[in-house]
């Protein structure tokens, strides 16, 4: 299951925390609800991936797809607190050197 939670902006700009697993069936809510929250993305966004356990392919894809229009606008994505497994996910794919990656945790 999966579900993605607005948070509060902050000086980084807006939080939004991630939570359970994002694959082939929940990516379709995942890419509709991401981008809503986007909206026009004139500030930084930052994924907060603290309570993401999981996330295949397609679900980074939806996020490059996201830091494409957030870049766009000016602006970025950052990826924050990923737990070990997302993080390996991340530096194998090589995105951990396309997104900013955050460790506030």
């Amino acid at each position: 299951m999966f579900e993605l939670v607005l948070g509060s902006n902050e000086g980084s700009g807006k939080v939004i925390l991630l939570r359970g697993e994002i694959d082939i069936y929940s990516a379709p809510d995942f890419k509709d609800n991401l981008f809503q929250a986007m909206g026009d993305c004139r500030e930084d966004i930052v994924l907060d991936c603290s309570e993401l356990s999981y996330i295949d392919s397609m679900g980074l894809g939806i996020m490059v797809a996201a830091l494409k229009r957030a870049r766009q606008n000016d602006s970025n994505i950052k990826i924050r607190d990923p737990r070990p497994n997302v993080k390996k996910l991340f530096k194998i794919t090589g995105l951990d050197k396309v997104f900013i990656m955050e460790e506030l945790k």
